[in-house]
C-alpha cells in the first residue's frame, strides 16, 4: 500500500546505482498491470519515454506474473515502439483459468514480442 512502511526500499539495498524509481499503480481507481501505463492508458508512467532518453531499444521483461503484468508490460513495450523480450524461466504466471498463461504467451508472440530463455542470453 502506497506511503506505508512495506513501499520503503531495504535499508541494506545498494541504490548507488538506481537512476531513478518510477511509481504505478497511483489511482485506486484503476490497475495498473503494465510496467508503461494503467490498465486504461489513461497514465503513463514515464518509463517509456525515459527509457527512450537513454536510448534503450530492446526491454526484457521477467517477473510476475506471466499472463498479468508481464503480458500487459510487454504489449505496451511492443505498441510505444521496443523491441520486447519475455524470459520465460524467470517469469510464473497465475494461471487462474487453466491455459492463460499459454494464451498470454501467444498474444505476445502475435504482437512481435520474442519469448525466450534466459540461457540464450
Amino acid at each position: 500500500m502506497q506511503n506505508t512502511p512495506g513501499t520503503v526500499l531495504v535499508a541494506e539495498l545498494d541504490t548507488r546505482r538506481v537512476a531513478r524509481i518510477f511509481h504505478k499503480g497511483t489511482d485506486p481507481t484503476i490497475d495498473s498491470y503494465s510496467t508503461f501505463f494503467d490498465n486504461g492508458h489513461r497514465h503513463a508512467t514515464g518509463v517509456g519515454d525515459y527509457l527512450r532518453e537513454q536510448g534503450v531499444r530492446d526491454v526484457y521483461l521477467a517477473g510476475l506474473a506471466t499472463d498479468y503484468c508481464v503480458k500487459y508490460s510487454a504489449l505496451d513495450a511492443r505498441s510505444v515502439g521496443f523491441r520486447t523480450h519475455v524470459i520465460l524461466d524467470a517469469c510464473r504466471g497465475v494461471n487462474l483459468c487453466p491455459g492463460d498463461t499459454d494464451a498470454a504467451l501467444e498474444e505476445m508472440r502475435s504482437a512481435g514480442v520474442e519469448i525466450t530463455k534466459s540461457t540464450a542470453l
